[in-house]
């Protein structure tokens, strides 16, 4: 799904508008009657709804919502900010229709019980720099209550794209984003304002959007399955790859079971691990399936035997960081010139060691958390900057990078950044991206490209993690749950 610019949103709508055609009134209904229908399906009757309502189309739009829900039955009152003079044509309209069971007060007098669902229709698309001081005190009070909060189309406050700041936001609970979510709602900077984030399809014009150039894209189950390879049916173990996993060290073998354990969930044909002699008893009693070259010494310190015999290798989990496994890490990138999956403690060798990033194979995958990109670029002054940064790597390096987090942003060489729609906070925990290492370098060894490769793991890798939460609960589950659900989030994408 293809992420548009606040510009070119409104672009989008024009569009539809003139060549659908469609009245623009009649486009608002569209979208209210999307709007509405969800609520209506994830909210008991028995539910107050609150709306506030701005005075541009996103007030509109809360509008339209209520008069529908009011006609379904719902009891809905709207708290108006403005004056109807001061409301745009849309908006203003949709006032003169709503029903008189729908009760108007003013902010002044909004005092919500408990059990009271508030509906943000503040703000939209059209933010730009800082708040006035009116709606600086509407929001700051809006966020001291306790109750859920509902934002149509994105968290009033929020601007589209970067320079966002969360106190001056709605925190909402669910944020219903009309048509594709808005690169602000996937950064860190502020996309915890947006709660869980619901993309509605209001049917937009398909041509406008598909010829609309864009860096942007939000990964879901459509676009992931068109790269899936079927298998053969006369097919054999040696043509689905042999991925070599070099992870662990002395009271780091549970690095290693964990990436083992997703790599042979990837469905690539053989796995071999590199681990040290004293650590094997953990991988080979975990996974028989998997072979082991075995390192004399407490950490990696030497390069397997016939290192050419592997198509992909996976390096770094549990790896560690002193002089041998420099040494020895150094090697391999100097010998070993196909694709490669690079994390944790590999990828802080090479922060601390900068003169290598040279070496390293094109067309790999890395796979940075927040804190080893910091190590890699030597941070930024704001999300805009990182998200440059992360690009000029991949550039660089020819290689395609993957920043870990919510909503995990996968960077392609030619800047093209898709950022995941699976996955949650429950896999914030240990090993996580160990089993990510483990899949992504199975992946490649099945034959995808990196950024195929890329695309599908950290996609099931979430799909998994979201499947572990819905079974364990996101406090309980851990990540060798993850592992177990990766076979079941893989059939749900072929």
């Amino acid at each position: 799904m293809k992420i548009l610019t606040g510009k070119q949103i409104k672009e989008a709508d024009r569009y539809t508008i003139d060549h659908e055609p469609i009245e623009s009134l009649d486009l608002m209904e569209r979208a209210s009657e999307v709007i509405a229908q969800w609520i209506a399906t994830h909210v008991e009757p028995e539910n107050d709804l609150l709306f506030l309502v701005g005075k541009g189309n996103n007030g509109g739009d809360g509008l339209a919502v209520a008069r529908i829900l009011s006609n379904a039955g719902f009891h809905c009152c709207v708290c108006l900010l403005y004056e109807q003079e001061e409301m745009s044509e849309e908006c203003r309209l949709n006032l003169e229709r709503l029903p008189e069971a729908v009760c108007r007060i003013t902010f002044e007098c909004m005092n919500p019980t408990e059990e009271t669902i508030l509906v943000d229709a503040i703000l939209g698309t059209g933010v730009k720099g800082a708040l006035n001081e009116y709606l600086d005190r509407v929001i700051t009070r809006v966020n001291t209550f306790t109750n859920r909060i509902l934002s149509i189309d994105l968290p009033s406050g929020m601007q589209t794209e970067f320079g966002n700041d969360p106190e001056k936001i709605v925190h909402a609970d669910v944020t219903l984003t009309l048509e594709f979510p808005k690169l602000a709602m996937l950064q860190p900077e502020a996309g915890e304002c947006c709660g869980e984030i619901v993309v509605l399809p209001i049917e937009l014009d398909a041509a406008f959007i598909q010829t609309t150039p864009s860096d942007f894209y939000y990964i879901e189950k459509q676009m992931v399955r068109q790269f899936v390879k079927p298998r053969q049916k006369f097919a054999h173990k040696n043509m689905y790859g042999h991925a070599l996993l070099v992870c662990g060290s002395r009271g780091m073998a549970g690095a290693a079971v964990l990436a083992t354990g997703a790599a042979l969930r990837s469905g690539c044909g053989l796995v071999t691990v590199h681990l040290p002699e004293s650590e094997r008893f953990a991988v080979q009693a975990n996974y028989p399936s998997a072979m082991t070259s075995l390192d004399p010494d407490v950490c990696f310190s030497m390069l397997p035997q016939n290192i050419e015999r592997y198509d992909v290798i996976g390096v770094g989990p549990g790896l560690g960081q002193i002089p041998k496994t420099v040494h020895a890490l150094e090697q391999m990138f100097k010998t070993f010139k196909r694709p490669m999956v690079i994390d944790a403690d590999a990828l802080n060798i090479i922060a601390s060691h900068p003169e290598i990033k040279s070496r390293l194979p094109q067309d790999s995958i890395l796979t940075p958390h927040i804190g080893e990109l910091r190590r890699l670029t030597g941070g930024w002054e704001s999300e805009a900057q990182k998200l440059e940064q992360v690009r000029t790597l991949a550039r660089e390096l020819h290689s395609v990078i993957v920043v870990k987090g919510a909503h995990t942003m996968i960077c392609s060489p030619d800047g093209i950044c898709f950022f995941n729609s699976t996955g949650n906070s429950g896999m914030a925990k240990g090993g996580s991206g160990d089993v990510l290492t483990g899949l992504l370098t199975g992946l490649l060894a099945r034959g995808y490209s990196a950024l195929s490769a890329a695309l599908i793991g950290v996609y099931v890798h979430g799909l998994a993690g979201d499947k572990a939460a819905a079974y364990f609960g996101a406090e309980g589950m851990n990540s060798g749950d993850l592992i177990d659900f990766l076979a079941e989030s893989l059939c749900d994408i072929q």
